[in-house]
């Protein structure tokens, strides 16, 4: 199935905002051989809207827009539908209903704008944003069946509305024969052409109806393996199989089978084996505990952590050796241990990831530039450290540190 993306907003187009619905849209639907045909990004211009949708429909079958519903001025997307589709403007009490428990949730009084948001085309059906106040319209053109779906623009309702009620509702209305079977392995310790290396033999003799995607993040790949058969049993039962094989050959590369980031692995594993957590941290700044705590059950085993910035804290709070900051530095192998003992100690943990590195701009030098980190996980008495070096800005060193200390920790705790 062919899908067109029609992302609305001046915002966009001045880089106030930046478009992640496109790219989140395309990730959800691909694994079902549903297939982003184009993504067009057009203003807050009736005429550009219009024949952004002409074309959209030229190519595809189902056209997803998303943007231009807010209750401002600026916000014509509604009424362009309306004229591009007929009808006439009406009031949807279902729809003044839901903004109406909004409001009340949240608090806030409902103002003469924002109940305008009920008003709808009548040639649409609406399906209720159970997140927002905007409501989503589903068009279908009678002369060809196929259909436009107008989603609001905030990244968290388009997201959380298409996964729940519409792509199911387009899968509905165009069914299709396939049967769609999904497996997904979760890789660290290479590079994507190394992995593609790796794995040549086993991905060149796939049958035809099976493909993999590769999925690159810093420090992980995701590896996706589709199939798609008219036989249900028999799809799954070759998935299956197909990814016990290349589980065989990675080994202890694969750190999960399921589609999980590294912090969802480690808290799954701890949580499964009682083993509770800390953190100390210098240049990552909290984030660990941060990836950490962002997931729910994170208070079952979380303990707590210590941003250490600065020496002084390090050595006061952590233990840290003076002597071993003076002849080795801050950032060394030497004091990020020391540190993961500490925060097993002031925590009362029995797993401790430790950081320490320079993030930039500045700060570096020719035996540690910039992108230097240490890094030590800790479980009980057994540790895992390396050293490493990370390119990119100062916030894509911090998040690259981040994911390599959960890694490193996720290996301790499996026993990789």
């Amino acid at each position: 199935m062919k899908v067109s993306v029609i992302v609305i907003g001046d915002e966009l187009l001045i880089g106030q905002v930046t478009d992640t619905n496109s790219g989140w849209i395309a990730r959800h639907i691909s694994p079902y051989g549903w297939e982003v045909n184009d993504v067009q990004t057009v203003g807050d211009n009736a005429e550009e809207i219009r024949r952004a949708i002409d074309r959209a429909f030229e190519s595809s079958q189902v056209v997803l827009t998303t943007g231009g519903l807010g209750p401002t001025k600026d916000d014509i997307t509604k009424s362009v539908l309306r004229d591009y589709f007929g009808g006439e403007m009406v009031t949807d009490p279902s729809v003044t209903e839901n903004v109406n428990r909004i409001f009340a949730r949240r608090g806030i009084k409902m103002n003469p704008l924002t109940a305008a948001q009920a008003i709808v085309p009548s040639s649409c059906r609406v399906i209720q944003n159970r997140v927002g106040t905007a409501p989503i319209m589903w068009f279908e053109r009678e002369a060809d069946g196929k259909v436009l779906v107008s989603m609001p623009g905030v990244p968290f309702e388009t997201s959380t509305m298409m996964a729940e009620a519409v792509f199911p509702a387009l899968r509905e209305r165009f069914p299709s024969p396939l049967h769609i079977e999904h497996a997904v392995l979760m890789v660290t310790d290479y590079t994507e052409s190394g992995l593609a290396m790796k794995i040549a033999g086993w991905e060149e003799a796939l049958p035809e109806y099976m493909h993999l995607a590769y999925l690159p993040k810093p420090g992980l790949i995701r590896l996706r393996l589709d199939g798609r058969h008219e036989d249900a049993a028999f799809i799954k039962k070759e998935v299956e199989r197909e990814i016990a094989a290349l589980k065989d050959i990675l080994g202890p590369a694969v750190l999960s089978d399921e589609d999980l980031t590294p912090a969802e692995i480690l808290l799954k594993e701890c949580a499964a084996k009682g083993v509770t957590i800390s953190t100390a941290e210098s240049c990552t700044g909290g984030n660990i505990a941060h990836e950490l705590t962002l997931i729910p059950g994170a208070s079952e085993v979380v303990n707590g952590g210590v941003v250490s910035y600065s020496n002084e804290v390090k050595v006061n709070v952590l233990d840290v050796s003076a002597a071993d900051i003076e002849a080795h530095g801050a950032v060394s192998i030497p004091v990020v241990r020391q540190m993961a003992a500490g925060a097993q100690r002031v925590a009362s943990s029995r797993l401790a990831m430790a950081t320490s590195g320079i993030a930039g701009p500045g700060g570096g030098s020719e035996e540690k530039p910039v992108g230097t980190v240490c890094i030590c996980a800790r479980l009980d008495d057994r540790e895992l450290y390396e050293t490493a070096r990370f390119n990119g800005s100062r916030s894509r060193v911090i998040d690259s540190a981040t994911t390599r200390a959960l890694i490193l920790a996720v290996k301790l705790v499996k026993g990789l």
